[in-house]
């Protein structure tokens, strides 16, 4: 940064104008942050810093790739890119030596080793595979909390705790820069190792490898067959919460809420939000993988199975397997010959809901249409 030298040999500084009379004072002050975004808030330690904060408003990408056209808000985003278009790959893995171009590549294959977790807290024993994470972690057993929010005052016990939580204020998006698809810190960390093909969380039955947490879980229920969701009624178990709720409402009679629009009524109040989305074609839950859009959230976690290429229903006829159970059932109609579905005009009969739904619409100019 530079500074200048008045009659009095005190130091200014060209970031607030202020004297200073040392050095250490001068640095004190450079690591102020006196740049502001006059849109969110947020302050910066120099202009430039501002600047490319900025365009996260503007969506300017001044940085464009010579190669694939690909555009970025920042430099750095554009740098680590750049890279992937180069055989160099600078980043070696000091567990087995294998090599990436970029960081947080290594970064994600590191979690393939997570199993050898040497470092154990003497605190509550969890074990962590570096020793800089153990350090880390055990700050969040002190109750010190030093970095504090200055939009609502909530104080955390480290530093990148707060600079993620200072994002739900800004609504600031983590760019993946492969893809260039903007997220939130956790949904950006699910969403990049579908770039670099690594399955760390293994199965410790089979050894199948999955990309995360969530799908193992939704496998192991495979070979556990435990059902955790029992119905006080009529005792029926469920391995999912979202079967056991649509369950549920077989038992119950009453249909207190009613939807303004087509008078339709239903027995809970979510029931009427999800249907309310039907007129409205508002799609509120979104894929963080292949940001796809579900105006259900019980549509959106069975799409999920459809990334992790789980197929746990297999038809007992010609071993066909699906990924989700509704699939397995309406290809079984299949072998039975069974129609299932009646159209309430002419009362002709479809195997497939999706066939019934098109023939509705020969209907439509009928008087009895509804």
């Amino acid at each position: 940064m530079e500074t200048s030298i008045t009659a009095n040999e005190n130091l200014v500084s060209n970031q607030c104008f202020e004297a200073y009379s040392t050095d250490t004072n001068i640095q004190i002050c450079t690591k102020k942050k006196h740049f502001k975004c006059n849109i969110c808030g947020k302050a910066f330690s120099s202009n430039s810093h501002l600047r490319e904060h900025f365009r996260t408003h503007t969506e300017e990408k001044p940085y464009s790739c010579d190669i694939c056209s690909k555009e970025f808000s920042q430099k750095d985003y554009f740098d680590a890119h750049y890279i992937i278009h180069t055989i160099q790959k600078p980043y070696s893995c000091d567990i087995c030596s294998k090599e990436f171009s970029l960081k947080r590549y290594l970064k994600a294959h590191f979690r393939t080793h997570a199993n050898a977790k040497a470092f154990s807290c003497d605190i509550c024993s969890k074990e962590f595979s570096r020793k800089d994470h153990l350090n880390e972690h055990y700050i969040t057993h002190s109750t010190e909390k030093s970095y504090s929010c200055d939009v609502c005052s909530k104080v955390f016990s480290l530093k990148r705790y707060l600079n993620a939580h200072y994002r739900t204020h800004t609504n600031e998006k983590f760019a993946c820069d492969i893809c260039s698809k903007e997220f939130s810190r956790k949904n950006f960390d699910a969403h990049y190792i579908t770039h670099t093909s690594e399955k760390p969380y293994s199965c410790v039955v089979c050894s199948k490898k999955f990309s995360q947490k969530r799908y193992l879980k939704a496998h192991y229920l495979t070979h556990t067959n435990e059902k955790v969701f029992s119905c006080d009624i009529c005792s029926k178990e469920f391995s999912r919460k979202d079967y056991f709720d649509e369950h549920c409402i077989i038992h119950i009679s009453e249909k207190p809420y009613s939807c303004v629009v087509c008078s339709k009524r239903f027995s809970q109040k979510s029931y009427l939000k999800a249907h309310y989305r039907t007129h409205t074609n508002e799609k509120a839950f979104s894929c963080d993988i292949c940001c796809k859009e579900f105006s259900r959230k019980d549509h959106l976690n069975e799409h999920y199975i459809i990334h992790s290429s789980e197929k746990s229903y297999s038809c007992d006829v010609c071993s066909k397997e699906f990924s989700l159970k509704r699939y397995l059932k309406a290809h079984y109609r299949i072998h039975t010959n069974e129609k299932a579905f009646s159209c309430g005009i002419c009362s002709k009969t479809f195997s497939q809901k999706d066939y019934l739904n098109r023939h509705y619409r020969i209907h439509k100019n009928d008087i009895n249409y509804p």
